[in-house]
């Protein structure tokens, strides 16, 4: 059995460190481990239209800020197709053959979809391509037969509504699909990076992140302005770690080599911990060493960054040609969708014959 991975982004934005740690990280590791057949990854231009569609202009400009922070963390165009989700119209199909496998009161469950209804005060005016988002999402995955999806932790709500779907289609009409598996970071704090402001999610929409296109000047201004331990007033004042957006940060990106570089007090960061908790270590201290430590880590991001910016056609030709890929893989398995489900009228080749038998037989 082959292991296909999907993954991918809405075009809102510009990635930041959040996207890096829950998903960027791994889809990079698994690329380049290379136990797998094919690896997809999408932009979610159609998707990202759900809850932008009066602002089409801001998914066109965000298309190449995606498609360029995939390729500055380490993606390569040679080990990865890349594809752009409203060129696949596959998709679209698929997704209205699978609505009539999900209830309007099963959409309003999901938790994320819920959570992000709030968020976006979608409460009183719900747009309908919003809400059904989920099943779209599930097309998405099986489509291209995929098995693996490397996401968020907050996504695992949606590839469970992914294998229901699944599910109840495989039972309705014949096995045709797998059910798709969600691999999350081993690290728990990686599975949701909080905001520099504190805040339990970074987030494009709340201005509390970093991005990996940030400047090395703005990753430290962006730094020196974490929040920290409220009650840690005085540099002798014991600190708490816990909710402390410094370490949460540290735990996420720092490794024991960092300290032998740039804090060669301290062995690792159980010590550095120790020591904030008993007191005596400063907030400013802290930070000027993540700083480094994020500096270490974003350098290379820049300069690949810098080297795929001189040739934006480039770019282009590489989501233009795994689009095409991605439909002609589609178009196949449509073909699959719409034979398991008999609506294959005109390539059944036995449809017209046992038809005209029948009424030969009036």
């Amino acid at each position: 059995m082959k292991n296909i991975i999907l993954t991918g982004d809405r075009p809102t934005g510009k990635l930041h460190l959040g996207h890096y740690v829950g998903s960027l990280k791994n889809r990079v590791k698994m690329q380049n481990e290379g136990n797998y057949d094919k690896m997809y990854v999408m932009i979610a231009d159609a998707q990202a239209l759900t809850d932008n569609f009066d602002n089409p202009k801001k998914i066109r400009e965000n298309i190449t800020e995606v498609m360029l922070d995939y390729l500055s963390v380490g993606l390569d165009p040679n080990k990865v197709t890349f594809f752009v989700q409203s060129y696949v119209k596959e998709l679209t199909e698929l997704t209205f053959y699978l609505l009539n496998l999900v209830t309007l009161s099963r959409l309003e469950r999901n938790p994320t979809v819920k959570s992000e209804i709030k968020s976006k005060n979608f409460e009183t005016s719900l747009p309908t391509g919003f809400l059904i988002y989920p099943v779209s999402q599930t097309s998405d995955i099986i489509l291209f037969d995929s098995n693996i999806v490397p996401v968020g932790e907050d996504q695992e709500p949606m590839l469970e509504q992914a294998r229901e779907l699944v599910r109840s289609f495989n039972s309705t009409y014949k096995e045709i699909f797998r059910e798709p598996k969600a691999v999350i970071p081993e690290n728990k704090v990686c599975r949701r990076l909080p905001g520099i402001d504190g805040n339990a999610k970074m987030s494009k929409s709340l201005d509390n992140c970093i991005y990996l296109s940030d400047s090395k000047e703005e990753v430290k201004k962006k730094v020196m302005s974490m929040f920290t331990d409220p009650g840690h007033i005085k540099i002798t004042d014991p600190g708490k770690v816990e909710g402390n957006s410094v370490f949460t940060y540290l735990d996420a990106f720092c490794e024991d080599y960092h300290f032998e570089k740039y804090l060669p007090e301290y062995k690792n960061l159980d010590e550095l911990k120790d020591h904030y908790r008993r007191g005596g270590l400063g907030d400013v201290k802290i930070k000027k060493f993540l700083n480094k430590v994020l500096e270490d880590f974003l350098v290379p991001v820049r300069e690949k960054r810098a080297y795929y910016e001189k040739d934006i056609s480039k770019l282009f030709e590489i989501m233009e040609n795994g689009s095409k890929e991605a439909s002609a893989y589609g178009k196949m398995k449509l073909e699959q969708v719409k034979d398991a489900m008999g609506i294959n009228y005109f390539d059944d080749n036995n449809l017209i014959s046992e038809l005209q038998r029948k009424y030969d037989q009036k």
